[in-house]
Order: C-alpha cells, then structure tokens, then sequence
C-alpha cells in the first residue's frame, strides 16, 4: 500500500463529527513546526517525524493562515486526546472527501496524493476565499 494519510475524526465544534488533518493554533513561544508537531500529538496521539513544510493557505475571509507539514508516521498507534472522536489513516481511495471538515483540508490532501504521483513533493501556496 502507498503512504497512507493519517487524519482524524472532530470531536469539537466547528464541524464536530467532520474529518480532517491534524492541526490547530499556536501557542506562545513555540516554532510553526513545535506547533505542527504538538498538535499532532494532542490531537492524534501519533509519534511522529516532522518533514517540510507542504501547503500555505490563506483563509482571507476568517483572517487566519493554515499551514500544513508532512511527517512520517514512526508507529501505527494512535492514543487521540479529548478533541478527537477517533484517529486512523486512510488509503488514497478510503478519504471521506464529502466528509471533510475544511477546505484547506481536502486542498492539502488533494496536493499530497498529486505530488505522491510525480514521485516529489513541492511547497504549495493557494487562498480559499
């Protein structure tokens, strides 16, 4: 089986019951990758390695910018924290896509299983309006 895409099931409003990647804001102090990484920890529960920055997308109409990394899973287990309903990885053929819970979310995934395809990754740059 390729790479699978880890992602995780929202147990927290906005979009509760919705999938998504791991991700959420910074903290004070902290790097964008510490952030990345934390977040992932508290989210999915996943023991990961950091890798590059993937995908820049600004959020205009929210005010926010979502960055997303990629990171090679070290183990299968997950043990998600209080805001995840349930935390597994997907095939390229397995994604919810209409169950995604956010653009920047299906926009990422849709770069990742393209440039998985070409065989590089590249940093990606788009605004959602």
């Amino acid at each position: 089986m390729a790479t699978p895409a880890c992602g995780r099931k929202r147990n927290i409003e906005p979009r509760k019951g919705y999938w998504t990647l791991p991700a959420g804001f910074m903290e004070l102090r902290e790097t964008l990758m510490e952030g990345a990484a934390r977040e992932t920890d508290e989210e999915a529960g996943a023991h990961i390695l950091m890798q590059a920055l993937f995908t820049i997308i600004d959020v205009p109409r929210v005010g926010q910018v979502h960055f997303f990394f990629r990171a090679e899973l070290q183990s299968p287990v997950f043990n998600p924290g209080h805001e995840t309903q349930e935390a597994r990885l997907f095939a390229e053929t397995e994604i919810p896509w209409d169950d995604l819970a956010f653009k920047t979310v299906k926009e990422t995934l849709r770069h990742y299983f393209e440039d998985r395809a070409k065989g590089e990754f590249g940093l990606h740059t788009l605004a959602i309006h």
